[in-house]
């Protein structure tokens, strides 16, 4: 398992090494190069001394003596044998070297008189070297030093400069590992307490204070959470509404069944499964009705919506209700202008659902030989559906009520949630929900619905 301490400490301390290795190598070019001009300016200086002190009015036995102790300070000094060695030449003979130094010229004679450097490959050794002529044009001074000596002394000192780096390196993983840890700290508190939880607990988190990413990350949990109790609050009323309506139609379909079977006479068992047969039908409208209720609850997720023709919904809605008006012997009327921009963003089958409960209704309330009448009117930014009924309407005072679920008002009553139906569908599609009377007595119901809506209407 992936761990967010384990990943930023291995990628700080990745950049970190990368950038370590590259000042690394930066900071070694940049100490050999001054290293090797110090000692080229050590060879220089110590080529100039010598020189003067050959040219110094002294006894051959004491310059003689004097070199040997200028040869034994400079190796005190340096710490380290064949550091330096020196060599006094006349022409091709050699006058005066130190102990180090080979018989053989360390450096070609040089034209310059202000001499110059040299590297000279020697018994298998690489030195380098600084000549020094002298003034009086015969002798000349050369101060040398072996290469494997000074690349040994660069090396010790990029050693000594890239040690501490790296026990910083280690030093710094050590803090970077306890300051990611307390970091996380209350990263590791919030996952403490959701997994403390009880499964059924969907109260909010209590976490305080909290890091701007985690208060983010805790408000969207809680928000997550109280969806979820949102969905279950409602799963729980449809449950106890599904049970508490069909509790007396499964009853009745029970009694019909008992009277189907203990009937005497065929017309008595052919009335029994009549009514049987009716209560059925009255029960799967119940549950249809209960599904697209829920399908419709505002806390699902709705699906992507589509562009319909809304005249062409409505014909097909209507001729689908024509058998149950023409059963009732009532006339369906649609006016509408052929014309029209009727062009609509719904979610799928809400147009439909939405004329199949109103004049459901309306062919439900209305009397036999009744007329329901449809408009539709387009406009620029929404389309109105009205439905006229002839049936009894309903009172003023009630016309907040009529919407809830399972509002049941008159004897012709259905399951009471084709309204609340009608209201669901609005409020997704964006629209306006009006009651009135119509104008040949009856109600009038009149609905706007929005054009155009976002992909999600509840957002």
């Amino acid at each position: 398992m992936n761990s967010i301490r384990r990943r930023t400490l291995g990628l700080t301390l990745l950049l970190f090494l990368f950038s370590i290795m590259a000042i690394s190598v930066i900071s070694y070019r940049y100490t050999t190069h001054e290293i090797q001009q110090l000692h080229d300016a050590s060879l220089a200086r110590h080529a100039h001394l010598l020189g003067e002190l050959m040219q110094a009015p002294l006894p051959p036995a004491y310059r003689q003596a004097l070199l040997r102790r200028v040869e034994s300070t400079l190796q005190t000094e340096q710490r380290a044998p064949n550091m330096l060695v020196f060599q006094l030449w006349e022409g091709d003979e050699l006058l005066l070297r130190s102990a180090d130094a080979p018989r053989l010229p360390l450096a070609a004679p040089l034209s310059a008189p202000e001499g110059g450097y040299a590297r000279q490959q020697h018994q298998e050794q690489t030195w380098q070297t600084y000549t020094l002529p002298l003034a009086d044009g015969t002798r000349r001074v050369i101060v040398g030093e072996r290469d494997d000596v000074r690349l040994g002394l660069i090396k010790r000192v990029a050693l000594r400069t890239l040690l501490p780096e790296l026990i910083g390196l280690i030093i710094l993983a050590l803090l970077l590992w306890w300051s990611i840890g307390w970091g996380l700290a209350p990263l590791s508190r919030m996952a403490e307490q959701i997994r403390s939880r009880d499964p059924h607990n969907l109260q909010p988190l209590r976490l305080s204070p909290l890091p701007y990413e985690l208060a983010t990350i805790s408000g969207a949990l809680n928000r997550l959470l109280m969806r979820i109790q949102r969905l279950r609050e409602r799963e729980k009323h449809f449950i106890a509404d599904a049970a508490h309506e069909l509790r007396t139609p499964l009853a009745v379909l029970d009694l019909h069944a008992q009277n189907a079977l203990a009937a005497q006479t065929p017309q008595d068992r052919e009335e029994s499964l009549d009514h049987l047969r009716q209560g059925v039908a009255r029960a799967t409208h119940l549950v249809s009705q209960l599904l697209t209720l829920a399908r419709l609850d505002p806390d699902e997720a709705s699906p992507p919506l589509r562009s319909v023709d809304a005249l062409f919904e409505v014909r097909d809605a209507l001729a689908k209700l024509l058998p149950l008006a023409q059963q009732q012997q009532q006339s369906l009327q649609l006016d509408a202008d052929e014309e029209g921009p009727w062009t609509l963003n719904e979610v799928p089958g809400a147009l439909g659902a939405l004329i199949q409960n109103l004049v459901g209704n309306a062919i439900q309330h209305s009397p036999p030989n009744g007329n329901i009448h449809v408009h539709l009117k387009a406009a620029a930014e929404h389309i109105t559906i009205v439905v006229d009924d002839q049936g009894p309407g309903i009172p003023l005072a009630a016309r907040k009520a009529v919407t809830a679920r399972f509002h049941r008002s008159g004897p012709g009553a259905g399951s009471g949630l084709g309204l609340s139906i009608v209201e669901r569908i609005i409020t997704q599609q964006g629209g306006m929900l009006a009651f009135d009377d119509a104008p040949g007595g009856g109600l009038r119901v009149q609905v706007t619905l929005k054009r155009r809506l976002s992909s999600d209407p509840f957002l």
